[in-house]
This record gives C-alpha cells, sequence and structure tokens, in this order.
C-alpha cells in the first residue's frame, strides 16, 4: 500500500547536507516527493511511496547520517496522493 508521511526534522539537520542525503535515501528506496530547509532551522519533508521504505528512508536519515542529528521530529502519516514522480530538493 502507498503512503504519504509529512515530516519535520529538528536538530542540527542545516549546513550538514541533509536535504542532498535526504533525496539520496529517497530515491535509493524508490521514494518520491520533496525536501526543504525551513527559516526557524528546521528541515520539511514529503515522501510518498511504500509505507515501509519511507519508514527506512527516515531511519537512515536518523541513525545513517555522519554530519546530521535529528533531535526530534514530527511525522503525519495518510494514504500516498500519488502527487510526485521523483524525489526533488526544494
Amino acid at each position: 500500500m502507498r503512503s504519504r508521511a509529512e515530516v519535520r526534522f529538528r536538530g542540527k539537520v542545516q549546513g550538514v547536507h541533509f536535504r542532498d542525503f535526504t533525496r539520496r535515501f529517497a530515491r535509493r528506496m524508490n521514494v518520491a516527493g520533496w525536501v526543504r530547509n525551513i527559516p526557524d532551522g528546521s528541515v520539511e519533508a514529503v515522501f510518498e511511496g511504500d509505507g515501509e521504505a519511507i519508514n527506512e528512508v527516515i531511519r537512515m536519515l536518523n541513525e545513517e547520517h555522519p554530519y546530521a542529528r535529528v533531535d526530534h521530529m514530527d511525522v503525519i502519516w495518510s494514504p500516498s496522493l500519488d502527487e510526485f514522480q521523483r524525489f526533488e530538493i526544494r
């Protein structure tokens, strides 16, 4: 089943190539959507694809990024809207 996750990452997530890693991990897992920096220092992302694949992208961002530190994240799950063809940085 295709899912959608809207995620806000907080912590040391800007200035550490977090968006590049997000795009790389998402594309590796065939997850579509986008990621962008927010002026308050957080990063916002929307992921669409297989729910397990989205969970794996989120896990990799929390555990495998060599420079970032995610202190908190908010995740809102919903059914996929099939809105995106690929993953991009905004």
